[in-house]
């Protein structure tokens, strides 16, 4: 069971760090980094001792233009002569 459930939006971006960390009560960082959470990692570990946390957010905000299904064309083919 996780220590706490942290919306993404509550965490800050350390770029030392490259990932997302909120405090953790050792005085250390839970930490989860932008690769982790695009393959759908929820949990955000502490380094420094064995507390994690879950971490709330939007999956689809993490995959990027690449990852999103392309629709079908609605355009009908023309012919050119």
């Amino acid at each position: 069971m996780s220590y706490d459930d942290v919306e993404i939006e509550d965490m800050e971006w350390n770029d030392e760090l490259q990932s997302y960390t909120y405090p953790c009560p050792c005085g250390d960082l839970f930490q989860i980094t932008k690769e982790e959470l695009k393959i759908g990692e929820e949990i955000a570990r502490c380094p420094s001792c064995s507390l994690y946390i879950t971490v709330i957010y939007n999956l689809e905000d993490f995959l990027g233009d690449s990852k999103k299904p392309v629709e079908p064309s609605k355009q009908q083919p023309v012919a050119v002569a």
